[in-house]
């Protein structure tokens, strides 16, 4: 099990980033959150098997149809033992 801070960049907010998120996070198995940051970006953790990160992180790049992804940027940090992976506001 690892955990992951993610920090995405660009047009990432009002283009459901954060929902399909946490479509694809249930779909993988990923336990966590995403939230809306003032600067315009959006920031995720993540726990999981490394390999189901990696999934999930290559997802991020991209995200939904509507989002311009600039940026991705990982970093690691102890796992939280998340129970559920929910939308924060």
């Amino acid at each position: 099990m690892m955990h992951i801070n993610i920090l995405v960049t660009g047009t990432v907010q009002g283009v459901y980033y954060r929902a399909s998120t946490k479509q694809k996070a249930d779909e993988l198995g990923i336990k966590g959150f995403v939230r809306n940051q003032p600067d315009g970006s959006v920031y995720i953790e993540a726990e999981a098997p490394a390999e189901t990160l990696n999934q999930f992180v290559e997802w991020c790049h991209h995200g939904p149809k509507r989002a311009q992804v600039q940026q991705v940027e990982t970093t690691q940090a102890p796992v939280q033992n998340f129970t559920e992976f929910e939308v924060r506001r």
